[in-house]
């Protein structure tokens, strides 16, 4: 597995802090295969819209997410399509098989059902698509939601990204080229929080970059290619489904999930506005996901830390 055996060995440093025994890489997906695994990965079909007004349809067509070449692509089109107008999850007797089209396509993967994590490192190599309208994330959802709906249980966005390229006055290189990483807690909307950090990284811009959350229960640590750009600490967060645990709701097992919208309420209402329809298809690329965890079981309890 390519450059493998070198990032073992700066997790071990990384985490030489930690008195519980040496990470352990617990997960990974180099995409080395013919095709996506259906072990690790399912796929979300649907042309909801994430909730943020997304103009794509998700689905699970090789047109829209395959490997080439070593790397799991996710490619947005734009084109007209009719999926189902709800969120698998959402489906009630009385919106059950209402669909709707949208003018572009994209995929959205994820491990629920598959492999969740309490606690650990874990990292993603990938390369960004530029344009208006774009907005490619890394991030994780819980995988039980028996303390209620969305974000009682929590949200943690490890990456994400929007318009990158467009004309950016106060962004260094006069281009868009942050980077955000995010938590979102609380209570039922309208009460719902937020609290993240958004920097600019002008080497985004180009090329393959490291994204990785360092998550303990003490603190989570975001960076990219080794560069903090965002810590929040125990008592930064909670959640009303369980105001009297400080560790909750990042005390959980949650899934990964790698997508790309296009459009939405983010990206749309920032840069030169709306969605910039010229330039497709548009390419989120990812090298390899891997996940460790410290201790002398890799246990969930346990993490690599800082």
């Amino acid at each position: 597995m390519r450059a493998l055996v070198a990032v073992l060995l700066l997790s071990l440093s990384a985490c030489a802090t930690v008195p519980v025994g040496p990470p352990r890489l617990v997960w990974s997906d180099e995409f080395d295969g013919p095709a996506i695994d259906p072990e690790k990965w399912s796929f979300d079909v649907d042309c909801w819209g994430g909730g943020n007004d997304e103009r794509q349809c998700y689905t699970d067509r090789t047109k829209n997410a395959r490997i080439e070449d070593g790397v799991l692509v996710i490619e947005a089109h734009r084109e007209a399509f009719t999926g189902p107008a709800v969120h698998a999850t959402m489906i009630t007797p009385e919106n059950a098989g209402t669909t709707q089209t949208k003018p572009f396509t994209s995929a959205k993967l994820l491990t629920r059902g598959k492999a969740a994590w309490t606690y650990g490192r874990i990292s993603v190599r990938a390369e960004l698509p530029q344009g208006q309208g774009t907005w490619p994330a890394i991030w994780m959802l819980p995988e039980d939601w028996s303390r209620g709906k969305w974000p009682l249980p929590g949200e943690i966005d490890i990456m994400e990204a929007v318009n990158l390229g467009v004309p950016c006055a106060t962004c260094p290189g006069g281009r868009e080229n942050t980077v955000l990483g995010t938590l979102h807690f609380g209570d039922l909307l309208p009460n719902n929080k937020h609290r993240g950090d958004e920097t600019p990284y002008p080497p985004i811009l180009s090329g393959f970059h490291t994204y990785t959350l360092d998550w303990t229960p003490e603190e989570m640590v975001w960076t990219v290619d080794g560069t903090v750009f965002a810590r929040r600490q125990r008592g930064d967060w909670y959640t009303a489904a369980a105001p009297n645990d400080p560790d909750a709701p990042f005390d959980a097992p949650f899934h990964l999930i790698l997508n790309l919208a296009i459009g939405g309420r983010l990206p749309e209402g920032r840069g030169t506005g709306g969605v910039d329809e010229t330039g497709f298809p548009k390419r989120m690329r990812v090298d390899w996901v891997r996940v460790w965890q410290c201790g002398p079981e890799a246990g969930n309890r346990s993490a690599c830390a800082r």
